[in-house]
């Protein structure tokens, strides 16, 4: 942390990110209970880019990760102990001489992991790069439903 007048302390970018992180997402978990069930408790584990799309289909969940700007070798996912994690390498420009009036392009390495729930397949996961999004297909396990179809037994 960085101090402040009077030796108070200032609390850093990640320490406001990760609570405002938190607080998002357990305004999501509290409005669909659902989507925790089927994905599991804490899915948005950590990081807030690269934004991204999560949809709900019939068969499977697919994200969609703005990546502007990247190609697919710029681009790492690693799937370690349930977590799938999407990792971006730097993007720095030798820039540091420019003083800027605004800056809003991330230019920077990034992570952000999904906790993946029991429902969904991970020896299955697909992904692929075009135009700037990375799709993340993942497909959910789906049970096998018992047919109650009347069995005869035969009797000895």
């Amino acid at each position: 942390m960085k101090y402040m007048k009077r030796g108070m302390l200032a609390p850093t970018k990640a320490e406001l990110i990760t609570p405002f992180d938190t607080l998002i997402n357990q305004m999501l978990n509290d409005a669909f209970p659902a989507f925790n069930k089927s994905f599991g408790e804490d899915f948005f584990v950590k990081g807030a880019y690269p934004k991204v799309n999560v949809m709900d289909k019939e068969d499977s969940v697919v994200i969609e990760a703005a990546v502007p700007g990247l190609r697919k070798e710029d681009i790492d996912l690693e799937l370690k102990e349930d977590n799938l994690i999407i990792r971006g390498k730097s993007m720095n420009h030798s820039s540091s001489n420019l003083d800027y009036v605004r800056r809003e392009i991330k230019r920077s390495s990034f992570q952000r992991t999904f906790s993946l729930g029991q429902n969904l397949d991970q020896n299955k996961i697909s992904a692929s790069c075009d135009a700037g999004i990375l799709t993340i297909q993942i497909p959910k396990i789906v049970e096998e439903k018992k047919v109650n179809e009347p069995i005869k037994i035969a009797i000895e």
